[in-house]
C-alpha cells in the first residue's frame, strides 16, 4: 500500500474548483512564459533588419569617407568627395531602408516573380517577360556612356555591400516570413539593369490610353452585332467626348521662341506662317490662343485622375509671388502602395566640381540612383503624366509560323524563355512578336478577347471574321509602345540633376524619353519654364483610337516628333504655367499627340485658384499648399442643381439631397454632404451606364463628368431610359438614384445624415504590395496600416482615387506633395504617403501618413547649416583597412 503525503492528501481534500484553479494557473503560466518568449524571438526578428544610422561602418569599395545624416524622419543627406562613392552610399542607404522591396520590384521587371511567390504569379511574368523589360534594359546599360554606366555600376556595389553583410530576416522580416513558403530563396546580387527596369514598370504605369483602346474596341464589336449598330460610331464619341477646348485651359497656349538644341532629332516637316507682324521660322515659335475666360469656366470645374493615374505640377513667377521669386508644386498620382514608391533623399559632393557636380535633393525611386523629381542648388522641376498616345494596338492575321504584311506572308520572331516556379515545375514560355511588337492576346483577357473577334471593319477584305478558321487563319494584337525600344531616361535622370538653366533643362528633357512626362521649370534667376519631351510617333494612318490593321504598313509609325518641334514655355506672359494632364496645346498643333487627354477639370481649378489669390495678394508657399488640398468636386454641384426639384421617396432621403444645397462642394473628410454626394454620383453612373442589358463604360470619373455633363443638359437624351431598371426619363433616373444612396450610406453610416462622414467612407488602408494581400490575417497585420481617413476623391486637384461601383476606399494617391521656394530652399517643403522605412515597426514605416493625409507638409532643409540643425542621426562610411 501506499501512504499519501500531508501535501497530497490537502490537495485530495482541496474543493473541485480550487484545484482546477490551480492548474489553470499553471497553464496560464505557461503559455504567458511561451508568449513573452514568442514576444521577444518577434521583437528581435524584426528589429535586426532595422538599419545602423549612428557610428562608423567601413566598407570595401569606398574611396573615401561617406557623411549620412539622417532627419527625425529618417531621410538621409549623403554626402561624398567622389560620384562613385556618393552612389554607392545612395545604394547602401536604399538596401538599408528598402531592400525586400527593391528586390520584389526587380523580380516583376525580369518577369520573375513566380521564382518568389509560387505558379499564382506564373501568369504575371509570362506577360512581363513578353513585354520584354529586362531585355531592353540590359540594352540600355550596354548602350551608355562610360559616366552613366559608373553611376549605376557604383549605385550596385554599394547594394552589394549592404547584401554581403546580412542574409534572410537581417535584411528584412519579409523574409522571414517568405522563408516559411519558400526556405531556399536567397537574393542575387544587385546589376545594373536591375535599375534601369523599373522605369519600364513606371512607364508601364503611365503608359496612357491603351485600356481605353481596348474598350473601346470590345464596346464597338458588341454593339456592332445589335440592330442599331449604325449609331455605334455617335455613340462612342457620346462616351469618349472630344477634349473641351472652349472651356479648359491647355497647358502651352502660346509657344515660347527658344533656341534649337541642335539635337539629333529628324528635322521639322513644315514651317508657321507669319503670325502677329513676325515670321515664325519654327514650330517651337507658333502662337496659339489661350482659352478665353477661364476663371469663369473654372468656377464650375475641377479636376479629373477618376480611378487611374494623373498628376497635378504648376509653377508661377516672382511677379505674382510675396518674394518676387518663383514658387514650384508637384504632386503626382499613383497607386496607393506600402512603402511608398518614392524615397526622400539628397545627394550632395562635399565640393561641387564638373567631376563631382551633385547638390540635389528630392524625391528617388528605391532600387535606381540619383533623384527623380526635385531641386539642386540652380533650378528645381516637377513631372506629371504626359498623356499623349505612345501604345497602338495592331490586329494581326497570322498563318502558322507567319504573319501576313502588304499582301505577303512574313516569319514571325520567336523566342523561348523558361518561367522558373518555387515549389512547381519550370514552365516554357514561346513569345511572338510582329514589326510592331510582342503578341499579347492569349495573355489577359481584354486582348484575348480582340482578337477572338476582331471588329469588322479591321477584317481584310476576303478574310475571315472568326478568330480561327478551317483554312488555318487566326487572328491576334500585338502592342507597339514606345518604352519597348531602349531609350535614353536613365541617362536623363543625372542631366536633369545638374542643369544649372533653361537650355542645359531642356537637354536634359531630350534624353528624357519613356515615360513622357510634362517637365516644369524654375530657377535662381526668377526664370520659369515647361518642356514636352518623349518619344513622341508620328502615325501613318489612323490615329490609334482604336486597334489597327497590322497587315497594312501604311498605319505603322514613321518616325518620331523632332526635339525641337516640341512644345516648350519660357517665361509665358501670364506668370504661370499649370500642367495636370490636360491637353498640351490646341488641335492646330502640327503633329497629332492624343485623343485620350484628362479632360482639364484640375488644370481649370488650379488655373482658376491661382488667378483667384494671384488678384487679391501675392502668392505664397502656404497658397501653394492650400491649393494642393482643395477638394471641390464640380459633378457635385451639378447634381445638386439637377436634384433640386426632383422628389425623392421618404423624408429621410429628402433630407440628405437638402445637404447638397448648402454644400460648399469641397470633399472635405468630415462632411456629409461629401459622403452623400458621391454615393449619390457612384448611384447614377450605375444606373445610367452599367446596369443596362448592353453595359457601357462607367470608369474614368473625369470622363464621366463630361459625359454626364452633357447629358444633364439634354433631358431627352435617350440613355436617361434604361429598361433593365424600369427607368424612363431623365427625373425618374435621378430620383431613383438619390433614393439609392440614401439607403447605401444609411446602412453603411446610419440613418442620421448629420453623422455620415466622407473620409471614414474613403478611407485608405495601407497595404504591402507583397505580404499585404496574402489572404493570412496576421500576416497581414504584420504588414498593413490603417485605415486613416481623408478626404479629396476622384476628379479633384486632391486627387484620392476610388472604383465607381466597386468601393469607396481610396486606391489612387497624391503619392508625394513638394513646394519648392526659390527665394529660400530651406523654405521649401515636401511629404509623401508613407515613410522612409520599408520595415514594418520601424519609427519610420508610416511616420509620414497622418501629415499626409491631412495636407500637412514638412520643413526641407537643403542647405549645410540647415541640414546640421535638422540632424538627429549620423552614420560614416569609411573605406575598410
Amino acid at each position: 500500500m501506499t501512504t499519501d503525503s500531508p501535501e497530497s492528501a490537502a490537495l485530495s481534500r482541496a474543493p473541485l474548483a480550487a484545484r482546477i484553479g490551480r492548474i489553470a494557473f499553471l497553464v496560464v503560466a505557461g503559455i504567458l512564459v511561451i508568449a513573452v518568449a514568442l514576444a521577444f524571438f518577434v521583437t528581435w526578428t524584426i528589429q535586426r533588419s532595422f538599419p545602423q544610422t549612428e557610428g562608423t561602418l567601413p566598407l570595401d569599395g569606398l574611396q573615401s569617407e561617406v557623411t549620412v545624416q539622417r532627419d527625425d524622419r529618417g531621410i538621409p543627406t549623403i554626402t561624398a568627395d567622389f560620384t562613385h562613392d556618393l552612389f554607392y552610399a545612395e545604394g547602401f542607404v536604399h538596401a538599408q531602408d528598402r531592400f525586400f522591396e527593391m528586390d520584389f520590384r526587380r523580380h516583376v521587371t525580369a518577369g520573375r516573380v513566380a521564382e518568389m511567390f509560387g505558379e499564382s504569379q506564373a501568369g504575371t511574368d509570362a506577360f512581363l517577360r513578353t513585354l520584354g523589360w529586362r531585355t531592353v534594359a540590359e540594352a540600355e546599360v550596354e548602350a551608355m556612356d562610360d559616366v552613366t554606366r559608373g553611376y549605376y555600376e557604383a549605385y550596385a556595389d554599394g547594394v552589394n555591400a549592404y547584401l554581403s553583410s546580412r542574409s534572410g530576416s537581417e535584411l528584412s522580416l519579409e523574409y522571414a516570413v517568405l522563408g516559411i513558403q519558400n526556405p531556399e530563396y536567397a537574393p542575387e546580387p544587385w546589376e545594373p539593369a536591375d535599375s534601369v527596369a523599373w522605369l519600364k514598370a513606371m512607364a508601364w504605369d503611365l503608359r496612357g490610353n491603351i485600356e481605353d483602346e481596348a474598350e473601346r474596341a470590345l464596346l464597338a464589336s458588341d454593339l456592332a452585332a445589335e440592330a442599331d449598330a449604325a449609331e455605334t460610331p455617335g455613340l462612342l464619341d457620346k462616351l469618349y467626348p472630344a477634349y473641351p477646348f472652349d472651356e479648359h485651359p491647355v497647358i502651352v497656349p502660346k509657344i515660347s521662341t527658344v533656341p534649337d538644341l541642335g539635337t539629333d532629332a529628324e528635322p521639322a516637316a513644315f514651317t508657321a506662317d507669319a503670325h502677329d507682324g513676325e515670321m515664325q521660322q519654327a514650330a517651337t515659335t507658333i502662337e496659339w490662343q489661350e482659352a478665353t475666360d477661364v476663371i469663369e469656366a473654372a468656377s464650375l470645374l475641377v479636376g479629373d485622375v477618376g480611378e487611374g493615374i494623373g498628376s497635378n505640377s504648376w509653377v508661377v513667377s516672382g511677379d505674382l509671388t510675396e518674394t518676387g521669386m518663383p514658387l514650384l508644386a508637384n504632386d503626382p498620382h499613383l497607386g496607393a502602395s506600402l512603402p511608398s514608391v518614392w524615397y526622400q533623399v539628397q545627394l550632395k559632393c562635399s565640393e561641387v566640381t564638373d567631376d563631382c557636380p551633385f547638390d540635389v535633393g528630392g524625391f528617388s525611386f528605391s532600387g535606381l540612383p540619383g533623384v527623380v523629381i526635385g531641386h539642386n542648388q540652380n533650378i528645381a522641376w516637377g513631372f506629371t503624366n504626359l498623356t499623349t498616345d505612345v501604345t497602338d494596338l495592331y490586329i494581326e492575321r497570322i498563318e502558322g509560323d507567319q504573319y501576313w504584311r502588304d499582301g505577303a506572308l512574313v516569319p514571325l520572331e520567336e523566342s523561348t524563355e523558361t518561367i522558373e516556379v518555387a515549389g512547381g515545375d519550370d514552365i516554357e514560355l514561346t513569345i511572338r512578336s510582329t514589326v510592331h511588337g510582342p503578341i499579347i492576346s492569349g495573355l489577359t483577357d481584354d486582348f484575348t478577347a480582340i482578337a477572338d473577334d476582331p471588329l469588322p471593319g479591321l477584317v481584310a477584305d476576303g478574310a475571315p471574321t472568326s478568330a480561327a478558321t478551317d483554312d488555318g487563319t487566326e487572328y491576334a494584337v500585338s502592342l507597339r509602345w514606345t518604352a519597348l525600344d531602349p531609350g535614353t531616361a536613365s541617362t536623363a535622370i543625372f542631366a536633369l540633376s545638374t542643369a544649372r538653366d533653361f537650355d542645359e533643362f531642356r537637354h536634359a528633357a531630350s534624353l528624357f524619353d519613356v515615360p513622357a512626362q510634362n517637365l516644369i521649370y524654375a530657377d535662381v534667376d526668377g526664370n520659369i519654364g515647361y518642356q514636352t519631351p518623349g518619344r513622341l510617333p508620328i502615325r501613318g494612318e489612323g490615329d490609334g483610337w482604336m486597334p489597327q490593321p497590322g497587315w497594312d504598313s501604311s498605319y505603322d509609325w514613321t518616325g518620331f516628333i523632332p526635339f525641337d518641334d516640341l512644345p516648350v514655355s519660357y517665361n509665358p506672359a501670364s506668370g504661370y504655367i499649370v500642367t495636370a494632364n490636360n491637353a498640351i496645346v490646341t488641335d492646330d498643333y502640327p503633329y497629332f499627340l492624343s485623343r485620350d487627354w484628362d479632360y482639364g477639370y484640375r488644370a481649370a481649378r488650379i488655373t482658376q485658384l491661382i488667378e483667384a489669390k494671384a488678384a487679391v495678394a501675392p502668392l505664397t508657399a502656404h497658397d501653394m499648399r492650400a491649393i494642393q488640398m482643395d477638394s471641390e468636386m464640380w459633378i457635385g454641384k451639378r447634381l445638386a442643381t439637377a436634384l433640386a426639384d426632383i422628389d425623392v421617396e421618404g423624408a429621410d432621403a429628402a433630407e440628405a439631397v437638402d445637404l447638397l444645397q448648402t454644400w460648399d462642394a469641397q470633399n472635405e473628410a468630415s462632411s456629409a454632404a461629401a459622403a452623400y454626394a458621391n454615393v449619390l454620383w457612384s448611384n447614377l453612373v450605375q444606373n445610367l451606364f452599367a446596369e443596362r442589358e448592353q453595359p457601357l463604360p462607367s470608369d474614368g470619373q473625369g470622363r464621366l463628368f463630361t459625359v454626364v455633363a452633357d447629358l444633364l443638359d439634354d433631358p431627352t437624351d435617350p440613355l436617361w431610359t434604361n429598361e433593365a431598371i424600369d427607368v424612363d426619363g431623365q427625373d425618374e433616373m435621378l430620383a431613383l438614384s438619390a433614393d439609392e444612396a440614401y439607403d447605401e450610406l444609411s446602412a453603411l453610416q446610419g440613418e442620421d445624415v448629420t453623422g455620415w462622414s466622407w473620409g471614414d467612407l474613403h478611407a485608405i488602408t495601407l497595404t504591402s504590395d507583397t505580404l499585404g494581400s496574402s489572404g493570412i490575417a496576421p500576416i497581414e497585420a504584420l504588414f498593413n496600416r490603417g485605415p486613416y481617413a481623408v478626404g479629396g476623391g476622384a476628379s479633384v486637384v486632391n486627387a484620392t482615387g476610388w472604383e465607381l461601383g466597386t468601393s469607396y476606399a481610396t486606391t489612387t494617391v497624391p503619392s508625394m506633395r513638394m513646394v519648392v521656394d526659390l527665394s529660400d530652399f530651406d523654405a521649401s517643403t515636401w511629404i509623401h504617403l508613407t515613410g522612409a522605412s520599408g520595415h514594418a515597426f520601424d519609427e519610420h514605416y508610416v511616420d509620414q501618413t497622418a501629415d499626409w493625409a491631412a495636407g500637412t507638409q514638412k520643413p526641407w532643409a537643403f542647405s549645410e547649416d540647415a541640414v546640421d540643425k535638422a540632424t538627429r542621426h549620423t552614420l560614416v562610411l569609411t573605406p575598410a583597412g
